[in-house]
């Protein structure tokens, strides 16, 4: 009797290497970027000034932040320094400004606003705890000269 073996393997031939399947990878590389774009804030300013906002009891959030224009007052960073002084200076977008700036950076926030949205338009003052109020009533009364009248500070929640 006469056993024949059969082989299952192929030993002459070259294995040939299946294609890589990249149907799904657009959907990872969208997943990816959707999660990027959720995690992700850009920054709007550049803090040229240095400040820890007050401590309160009684907060409120501000609904829309589209109609909120801001105003930092506060000692400059040490970068800054040398050229400001160490007292406390305003900063407006990503400049240093004066009082008198105050007028012209809030007709020009209002008009990139659409005509709905200009009568709810706020001015939040973002001001260093330390600040002396003197810098602070000038701002205000810049503001009101320039007939922005809605207010508000910035601060934190007191645990």
């Amino acid at each position: 009797m006469k056993i024949m073996a059969m082989s299952k393997f192929n030993k002459t031939g070259r294995r040939e290497i299946p294609e890589l399947n990249t149907s799904s990878l657009p959907d990872l590389i969208f997943s990816i970027l959707f999660f990027f774009m959720i995690v992700v804030t850009m920054r709007e300013v550049t803090l040229m000034v240095q400040f820890r906002v007050p401590v309160v009891t009684e907060l409120e959030k501000l609904e829309k932040k589209s109609l909120v224009s801001y105003i930092y007052i506060g000692k400059p960073l040490p970068v800054y320094q040398e050229t400001m002084g160490i007292a406390d200076c305003i900063q407006l977008n990503d400049k240093f400004a004066e009082v008198s700036d105050i007028y012209n950076y809030i007709s020009h926030e209002r008009e990139k606003m659409s005509e709905s949205d200009k009568p709810h338009m706020r001015v939040s003052l973002k001001v260093d705890a330390q600040t002396k109020m003197g810098i602070v009533s000038d701002v205000k009364q810049a503001l009101r000269k320039a007939y922005a009248l809605n207010i508000s500070y910035s601060a934190t929640r007191r645990e």
